[in-house]
């Protein structure tokens, strides 16, 4: 028997990713309460009009979006309470299955994505700290370094310390891309972001919060784990490539590795990686360029996907 003390609404949640002029897009909506406030597409799980979460999810992106979804995979399930509190006045206990979608931005559905009210915004407006493409961000040390060495240090206990170092890093300890959820549920438990002063976990003002833009309900959680994911993807998949037009440069392919792993790699170092795993051909076509010589045009070549079973852009972690 369903009664308000164990009723549960399932929502199904698409962080749907895209690489435009050298950035990391994801698609959001206007929160219907606070237009100003961006959310992921998102829809509740019918199980009488749904036969599967993905094909819920695939018809809730359709209804607000112009997309259609090609590449889809389940991230999580979130379960927190206090995470939906709107939702969760109503006696409902609110369960989020987050999806990673990946697509390629069409010139021909921009103006249709301009009337449903969705628009493509960079990740790192929502999570700046990931954002190493021009050296450690500033904030780090002036900022999420202090403020959580001292939440670290406030009960004096050794556990926060040790999850403080292991996600940002010190001078012992590498940082790694691929902590994003880390690093996001660290910034939660420590006061440090909106979400957590909205939520009720922690007493101060938003002014006080670290710079990067929330999101409704625990959106921004599930964005954070899709960027972990598809770090972590890069190694041994290539899902890079449903990112990539059919046809594109070398330049163009590190560019967008760049962009979703939030790191400077070396040009040279990067050309031998990618020669090395086999992963492109020539099409023996080129590209006009403003300036110097025509760039060679590659494609992926699908062949790889017989041969191996593990086949990425292994760039490796920061040192």
């Amino acid at each position: 028997m369903t009664t308000a003390l164990n009723a549960v609404e399932i929502n199904l949640s698409a962080a749907i990713a895209a690489v435009a002029n050298n950035d990391p897009l994801i698609l959001t909506t206007s929160s219907s309460g606070q237009p100003e406030r961006d959310e992921l597409p998102f829809g509740p799980f019918n199980p009488l009009e749904h036969r599967t979460f993905e094909t819920g999810l695939r018809e809730w992106v359709a209804e607000q979006t112009p997309l259609q979804l090609g590449y889809v995979e389940q991230l999580y399930t979130f379960g927190d309470r206090g995470r939906h509190k709107t939702v969760e006045d109503r006696g409902l206990h609110v369960v989020s299955v987050g999806y990673l979608a990946l697509t390629r931005i069409s010139e021909n559905g921009s103006e249709q994505l301009r009337k449903s009210g969705a628009r493509w915004r960079n990740w790192y407006s929502f999570l700046p700290w990931e954002d190493w493409r021009g050296g450690k961000p500033a904030m780090i040390d002036e900022e999420i370094r202090p403020a959580l060495q001292e939440w670290a240090e406030a009960n004096a206990l050794p556990s926060r310390l040790s999850r403080f170092r292991m996600a940002f890093g010190d001078e012992n300890i590498a940082w790694d891309e691929e902590r994003v959820l880390e690093r996001y549920e660290l910034l939660y438990e420590a006061g440090l972001i909106e979400e957590a002063i909205r939520d009720g976990r922690a007493d101060r003002t938003p002014a006080r919060c670290l710079p990067g833009l929330a999101m409704s309900f625990d959106h921004r959680r599930i964005l954070a784990t899709a960027i972990s994911r598809l770090r972590a993807k890069l190694k041994y998949r290539p899902v890079v490539f449903e990112l990539m037009p059919p046809a594109f440069t070398l330049t163009a392919l590190q560019e967008t590795v760049e962009a979703i792993s939030g790191r400077h790699l070396h040009k040279q170092n990067f050309r031998r990686l990618v020669e090395t795993t086999e992963l492109v051909e020539p099409t023996g076509a080129e590209q006009i360029q403003a300036r110097g010589r025509p760039a060679a045009l590659y494609q992926f070549r699908h062949n790889v996907l017989e041969e191996r079973s593990v086949a990425g852009l292994r760039v490796g972690n920061r040192s």
